[in-house]
């Protein structure tokens, strides 16, 4: 005689027969999380005195719905492996199939596998040629869209640039100018240090400009960019693709390098050079006051003395490093903000990817720049 619940539609059962003298339990209604929750105090002792025989056939031919709630379940009753005598449905196969998979061997997920260099490696080849790829297809849309934009000039977004500029470069100034103040009080301490060993004070000039305006001032500004607008540039993308407004963008037909991506790259290449400015200018007080304070120079011949000090192709130099810097951060924060998937843990990921890679990114050319123009400005 059976025993057990008398079934009932879309209601997890199971009943225990016997057909040729062995134990059969059938199961049947809708094996699901929500159907289990309040029945499963009741189930579990049942399946466990199902499974106790060995010889028992589990017949899952009458189970309505079956998801991977359910499928565990009846996993950890066979003592996490497949029931010798089991029916389903073809349907319901490939759930206890992906529960069955074999686990990954620890020697392929371990470090000490003799290839795991080697694979590890060749991941991050193939990342980064995935990255640069993209780039170069953004990149790429980009310029398409300016020529698209000489032949029409009614439809440049001009309120997109400059809210772009606004809160790129504007909104920047404060903390270039704390920032390089410190640093040029902080070069000109060092270096008047060691110039009055060997009596060079008036030398101190000459490594400021050149250190500054040539070098310090670019990147710096740079970095302190990349840092501030190019993560808020990845996260505003990232919060457009988690809330689908660039899927509804997609589907109205706005493209997305005309409405994002090329605003704010023509944006940073047009603020980055005046930030610089204003960067060079504020390390170069900041540095102007340590000299003063440390070796005497006074603020008259300091500004008088610089033009002669510092060949003006390294202020030139410096602004053209701008104009690159600002293309390329804002074109790495653009790429990483469009890759984002929609979910939070994606945002964070993807914003931090976007701040190391554009550092990264700017230290890379600002030392292409250095080789290449290397007798520019070097008098």
């Amino acid at each position: 005689m059976p025993d057990g619940i008398s079934p009932a539609l879309g209601i997890p059962h199971l009943r225990r027969t016997i057909v040729g003298g062995k134990l059969r339990c059938e199961l049947g209604g809708a094996w699901n999380l929500h159907a289990l929750e309040h029945r499963l105090g009741e189930l579990q002792p049942q399946l466990a005195g199902c499974a106790s025989e060995q010889s028992c056939e589990w017949d899952l031919r009458q189970v309505q719905i079956l998801d991977q709630a359910g499928a565990m379940l009846l996993w950890r009753a066979w003592g996490r492996r497949r029931a010798a005598h089991l029916l389903l449905k073809p349907e319901h196969e490939q759930v206890f199939q992906r529960i069955d998979l074999p686990p990954e061997p620890a020697a392929a997920r371990s470090s000490h596998n003799p290839l795991y260099g080697v694979i590890a490696l060749g991941n991050g080849v193939l990342l980064l040629a995935d990255h640069v790829l993209a780039v170069i297809m953004v990149f790429g849309q980009v310029v398409l869209d300016v020529l698209y934009l000489t032949r029409r000039p009614a439809n440049i977004p001009w309120r997109e640039i400059s809210a772009s500029i606004y809160r790129t470069g504007a909104q920047a100034l404060g903390i270039t100018a704390l920032v390089g103040f410190l640093v040029g009080v902080v070069l000109s301490y060092l270096s008047a240090q060691q110039l009055k060993l060997f009596g060079a004070d008036a030398f101190i000039i000459n490594i400021l400009g050149i250190s500054v305006i040539r070098e310090l001032g670019p990147v710096l500004a740079a970095i302190l960019v990349a840092g501030r607008s190019g993560s808020a540039i990845t996260a505003q993308l990232g919060v457009m693709r988690v809330t689908e407004e660039l899927d509804a963008m997609a589907v109205m037909g706005i493209p997305h390098t005309l409405r994002l991506v090329m605003p704010k790259m023509l944006a940073l290449a047009i603020s980055m050079p005046l930030i610089i400015l204003w960067t060079n200018s504020i390390a170069l007080i900041g540095g102007m006051v340590s000299a003063h304070a440390e070796l005497g120079i006074g603020y008259v011949y300091f500004l008088s003395s610089l033009p002669d000090a510092v060949p003006v192709a390294n202020l030139w130099l410096g602004l053209g490093k701008g104009i690159v810097f600002g293309i390329l951060i804002a074109l790495v924060a653009c790429h990483f903000g469009l890759r984002i998937e929609p979910n939070t843990e994606s945002l964070g990921i993807g914003t931090t990817n976007s701040v190391v890679t554009s550092i990264t990114v700017v230290i890379i050319v600002d030392a292409i720049f250095a080789v290449l123009f290397k007798d520019v400005g070097i008098s």
